[in-house]
């Protein structure tokens, strides 16, 4: 028992806290930064400069995330201006310090003002077996703003022979829009993973999932992304100006081609990074 605290109090001693605070303005008709805020092992690079919005780039230091760990992501995108924002790289959630650890933690605050475009198109997150991850995305939107989000998990690198057997996701997003709820739901999964991912009415099998969120949206978006070929299931709904698709795949490339055409087919722009 005391080796077992022992053990807990070394891990909880070496965990990471990064934070990262950005908002971005509309100057002279192109978007510049306002305010950058970095602590703990993660960092925001800026790739691309072409008028009239801006691209950013986040960076984890630490090369992945485990349990314990703690992530805050707050973005806010002021009146006119246009912000895309992606990641590195695909982030990677490591195992836990067994089922009763600490869980990683990462917590996301979005906000986009009047008239503002903000993209949210992270590389897809990893979780590696007996991970636990959970994340919150809380977005506020004022009239006028326009919001393209994209959040896709792979629950294990098959390419790599690895499969998650066991572990925890819990996933909860609230996305307001002039203060008021539009749109809100929590996914979660603890304990056998792979043994929920087979059941038919979870995912049958596939060990890659998405949701794209587009706001606004219409009906012809949504029928724009019916009209598209894809590698595994994506269903899509459009209802009280927004649009929600969602996206299951056998693995992460096909998951990648997939959210490809999805955001295309709702108007996205892809982050360079995507294409490389």
């Amino acid at each position: 028992m005391q080796e077992a605290t022992a053990l807990h109090s070394v891990f909880a001693a070496n965990r990471s806290a990064g934070r990262i605070a950005l908002t971005v303005a509309a100057e002279a008709g192109m978007t510049r930064r306002r305010q950058v805020y970095e602590d703990g092992p993660l960092r925001i690079r800026f790739p691309n400069g072409a008028p009239p919005g801006l691209e950013a780039m986040i960076v984890n230091t630490a090369g992945g995330i485990a349990g314990g760990d703690r992530h805050e992501l707050d973005i806010g995108v002021m009146d006119g201006a246009a912000l895309t924002v992606t990641t590195a790289a695909a982030e990677k959630i490591y195992r836990a310090l067994g089922p009763l650890g600490p869980d990683a933690e990462i917590a996301v605050k979005l906000a986009a003002r009047a008239n503002a475009r903000l993209s949210w198109l992270p590389q897809e997150t990893i979780l590696f077996d007996r991970a636990r991850l959970k994340r919150s995305i809380e977005v506020d939107l004022a009239p006028g703003a326009t919001l393209l989000m994209a959040e896709a998990v792979v629950f294990g690198r098959s390419a790599m022979g690895e499969a998650v057997e066991e572990g925890a996701l819990t996933d909860r997003w609230r996305v307001r829009r002039d203060g008021q709820l539009v749109f809100a739901e929590t996914v979660r999964l603890d304990g056998a993973i792979a043994r929920m991912l087979r059941e038919p009415a979870v995912a049958r099998g596939g060990i890659a999932i998405a949701t794209v969120l587009a706001v606004p949206a219409d009906q012809a978006m949504a029928d724009c992304v019916r009209a598209q070929t894809f590698c595994g299931e994506v269903g899509v709904s459009a209802w009280n100006g927004l649009a929600v698709a969602r996206l299951c795949a056998k693995d992460g490339e096909d998951l990648r081609r997939d959210l490809v055409a999805v955001i295309a087919a709702l108007g996205g722009a892809l982050p360079r990074l995507w294409l490389n």
